[in-house]
């Protein structure tokens, strides 16, 4: 197949064999490649009928499963898909179905959501997705879609999808400002899926296990299409719960999983008592991105799994990957992202212009899985872009073999009396302690300095630790400047809806400020 043939989501799909696993889920059959190119011709067909085609964008509400990935899959190949979180709010759901001019509501038939409700009085037409049979018989993510509401009164655009049709539109994370509308084309989204699955090396005989959410790009992109871009199959489960990870572990007896760093350590923190299960499964990596990975965790999941642990640097304007620590025997470094993985990679001045190798600056990435502008947004365009760059806002450094080691967000940098400090270093001194677990730093606002070092941590079971001990501990290796004037201790750190933790905002969240 030619590179361009791959441009698109259904040229992506005739990766797989025939009778080959593509779509699964534990306890229920495979969907076999064959089964999921026919799925996703009815599913075109049906969105056809009800005046949806390529252009027009549709909203996917389902919970975590097989149906949210191939539902995602088809409607890719039909029309730009715009996967939700199921469990937002009334208000949320408002606010995403307008902005994103939704033109049509796929939800789970018999599951009650706010969506519904928003979808009606926007007038939005709503489509019912029903697996094909009882689901311990239904090969897994099998479904069809039936009407709940009267068809769009347009003709829709039926040709195949071209490299830069939009396939799928999402919002970026919004943590400080109004979030963006990011429309991600045919070529961008199956460049990052073949991308990772070079990175990986995936194959036929690949079986990734999905813990991740569906509507987050992480488990869209580097699970789902990574794994049918390389012919391989993916086990879809109801969503990340550590107490039941092992269990689906055994189940599905997956070659790799890719998660955030606190699913990472939920999951090391059960793996003592679960050796047996590892040592009979056929893991061969396991994968972590979309946030800083601490290098204790990072070898510490080694030592417990006994296989190489890869961590990789992703975001949504890029299609999720950019860089990535490669397999062995080519060397991974703890506490780096990786080499260039897809796009190419810059550190530029506040200029704009690139930087050489060992200086600190703003990453930007360019290439085919990168996005070429937000949607109806030009002053985030111009913010964003330069020279054919994309600005990520995030500082970092490329060392002299291409490693990019990531400084932090540069909105997450603390300005404390105009003295910077970086909390990736602080959480990485802090996490070296015996007693800490988790924790995250942060900005705590100050009177006077403008903005203050704090952190947030959670201890291990059954040790003890003062924070006046912790802060001992952080000065013998930190300037005094960087060392946090307030830790809190808490059983657990909030997160985000994607599983990460998010600083920005923290100290409201934590009680510390009104």
């Amino acid at each position: 197949m030619t590179a361009a043939a791959a441009d698109t989501v259904p040229d992506l799909l005739t990766r797989g064999r025939d009778e080959d696993n593509a779509i699964g889920a534990p306890d229920r059959p495979w969907l076999s490649y064959r089964h999921l190119r026919d799925l996703t011709r009815r599913t075109t067909g049906v969105l056809n009928s009800h005046g949806i085609g390529l252009g027009d964008r549709v909203a996917i509400v389902l919970p975590n499963g097989p149906e949210a990935a191939t539902c995602f899959v088809a409607v890719a190949c039909a029309a730009a898909a715009a996967p939700l979180n199921p469990a937002g709010k009334p208000e949320e759901f408002a606010f995403n179905l307008t902005d994103l001019n939704i033109r049509a509501v796929i939800v789970m038939d018999g599951v009650d959501s706010p969506a519904i409700g928003v979808a009606r009085s926007a007038g939005i037409p709503l489509l019912r997705l029903r697996p094909t049979g009882p689901l311990a018989n239904c090969p897994a993510g099998d479904f069809t879609l039936h009407a709940a509401s009267a068809a769009v009164e347009t003709s829709a655009v039926t040709r195949p999808p071209a490299g830069d049709d939009v396939a799928l539109v999402l919002h970026t994370s919004g943590t400080t400002s109004r979030p963006k509308v990011v429309p991600l084309t045919q070529r961008n989204i199956t460049a990052s899926a073949h991308a990772i699955a070079r990175t990986l090396r995936l194959g036929p005989g690949d079986v990734g296990l999905n813990i991740m959410p569906l509507f987050h790009i992480h488990g869209l992109i580097a699970a789902t299409l990574a794994s049918l871009a390389a012919g391989g199959a993916v086990s879809c489960t109801p969503g990340f719960n550590a107490f039941r990870f092992f269990t689906l572990f055994a189940a599905v007896r997956p070659t790799w999983y890719s998660a955030v760093p606190p699913m990472h350590q939920a999951i090391l923190g059960l793996a003592p008592r679960q050796a047996r299960t590892i040592a009979e499964g056929r893991l061969r990596f396991i994968r972590s991105s979309s946030a800083s990975l601490p290098v204790q965790v990072m070898r510490a999941m080694e030592e417990a799994f006994g296989v190489p642990v890869l961590e990789a640097y992703g975001m949504t304007e890029a299609a999720h990957q950019m860089a990535s620590n490669p397999l062995p025997p080519a060397p991974r470094h703890a506490g780096s992202v990786g080499v260039a993985a897809g796009p190419e990679i810059a550190i530029l001045a506040p200029d704009g212009t690139p930087l050489p190798a060992g200086e600190t600056g703003e990453v930007a990435v360019r290439g085919p899985n990168v996005v070429k502008g937000y949607d109806k947004n030009p002053d985030a365009n111009a913010a964003a872009f330069v020279n054919g760059w994309f600005r990520t806002g995030d500082q970092g450094i490329l060392d002299g073999d291409g490693y990019l080691r990531l400084t932090g967000r540069i909105k997450e940098i603390i300005n404390r009396g105009g003295e910077k400090v970086s909390p990736l270093e602080v959480d990485g001194v802090l996490m070296d302690h015996p007693a800490v677990a988790q924790c995250l730093t942060f900005a705590l606002p100050h009177p006077m300095l403008g903005e203050e070092v704090a952190a947030v941590v959670v201890l291990r079971e059954g040790l003890g630790c003062a924070d006046t001990e912790l802060r001992e501990y952080a000065a013998a290796r930190l300037a005094a400047f960087k060392v946090p004037r307030r830790i809190v201790f808490v059983d657990e750190i909030p997160r985000g809806p994607t599983g990460k933790f998010v600083r920005v905002g923290l100290a409201e969240k934590l009680g510390l400020i009104a």
